[in-house]
């Protein structure tokens, strides 16, 4: 396994920290939190830089690595993060990549590329949270057009979204995991009410969705009808793979700031507290290794083994993902965790840095499959235990 960096990677990484040194400085002032719309307009602006560049489609049209070293440099540059086109360039963009015909490619994939479109996320269920294939949101053929009819939750974004991936169930009487299609919605049909849910910490980036008898083309399905859950893992191969990644290299930099100011404020005399962050400090590195060693491996593939089966190729993220998102989940928390040992009574001050990002990691061991689901994975997948009855 080589995890050294190849002088055509290094160059494209020198060409990418200069761009970037030059163009965040010309950027306008980030709008408001509570500013959906105003933030969509500055992510999507951001996204077109980016295209303007030549940079826009390495979440999906460029090799592993050079995701990595992407995500690694706009992440240690401060660069905006991907924002409203979280679902777009992360999630659904990468899936019909993978999966979507020639035409539906051709239809999505720029927009997304150009910071035209949004999509959400509509995948979880108020009865299908950590068990997806439970899901009920049921669409019935109706000549060209699928009639969808249920209920979503945690929708990510779905107030300023322009399209949705989303999981429906399509053969109610085949078993639960073999009845299900993957569907791109629009969000103006007719039909769908949207409702913002607010989070602990204070943000709506997600949504209820409520679907009454929608039609949606039977051309916007990805992958063959009742597939949609070989399709789903494809999708969340890529959530639960590389999407985090950037967060990584964003929770090194808060542990030195967080050691920083355990100097200034005296915490750093406590041997207690610099052991833990000595130990977190150990914990990302180990997790960027792992990181790069999940790159190498899916860089490894042989070519004549990316065909239409999909578990294994150089362009989705395999089970090392489920590893990954596992252990970065719970290590994000404990850093937070930390950082209210080095606030002190500060920690309750919302006013004051990493509080309200203490609030929102409390998720991470739930958003992008709970941390009980991911422990399953590895033990079938990895470790070849029995399925639990």
């Amino acid at each position: 396994m080589d995890l050294t960096y190849t002088p055509e990677e290094e160059e494209f990484r020198a060409r990418l920290r200069e761009w970037l040194g030059e163009t965040l400085p010309t950027l306008p002032p980030k709008p408001s939190p509570d500013d959906w719309p105003g933030r969509r307009a500055y992510d999507l602006g951001w996204q077109r830089r980016l295209y303007d560049a030549g940079y826009a489609d390495v979440h999906w049209d460029a090799s592993p690595t050079m995701r990595l070293i992407f995500l690694e440099e706009t992440e240690k540059a401060g660069a905006p993060y991907v924002g409203a086109g979280f679902v777009g360039l992360l999630h659904a963009g990468p899936t019909i990549a993978a999966e979507g015909t020639a035409e539906q490619r051709a239809r999505w994939l720029p927009p997304i590329l150009r910071g035209e479109e949004v999509w959400c996320q509509g995948f979880s269920e108020p009865d299908a949270g950590s068990d997806l294939a439970a899901l009920r949101t049921r669409a019935r053929r109706d000549g060209d057009d699928y009639v969808v009819s249920g209920s979503k939750i945690w929708t990510s974004h779905a107030e300023v979204a322009d399209w949705c991936e989303l999981l429906v169930r399509t053969d109610p009487a085949a078993p639960k995991h073999r009845g299900i299609s993957w569907l791109a919605m629009p969000m103006d049909a007719p039909g769908i009410t949207v409702r913002p849910l607010r989070t602990l910490a204070g943000s709506a980036e997600f949504a209820e969705v409520f679907l009454d008898d929608v039609r949606v083309p039977v051309g916007n399905r990805v992958g063959d009808e009742n597939d949609g859950w070989r399709v789903t893992m494809v999708t969340l191969s890529f959530e639960r793979g590389t999407a985090f990644v950037g967060e990584v290299v964003a929770c090194r930099r808060v542990l030195r700031e967080l050691a920083g100011e355990a100097r200034k404020n005296g915490r750093w005399d406590d041997p207690v507290l610099r052991r833990r962050l000595g130990r977190l400090n150990a914990e990302f590195r180990a997790l960027w290794r792992l990181t790069q060693w999940n790159v190498s491996e899916a860089m490894g593939v042989p070519p004549a083994e990316r065909s239409r089966d999909r578990g294994r190729t150089g362009g989705v993220p395999g089970v090392g993902g489920s590893v990954f998102k596992l252990r970065y989940s719970h290590a994000r928390q404990e850093l937070y965790d930390a950082a209210a040992d080095v606030l002190g009574p500060e920690s309750l001050d919302l006013d004051r840095p990493w509080v309200l990002e203490r609030l929102s990691s409390l998720s991470y061991t739930i958003a992008a499959g709970t941390s009980q689901i991911q422990r399953n994975i590895v033990a079938e997948r990895i470790l070849g235990l029995p399925k639990g009855r």
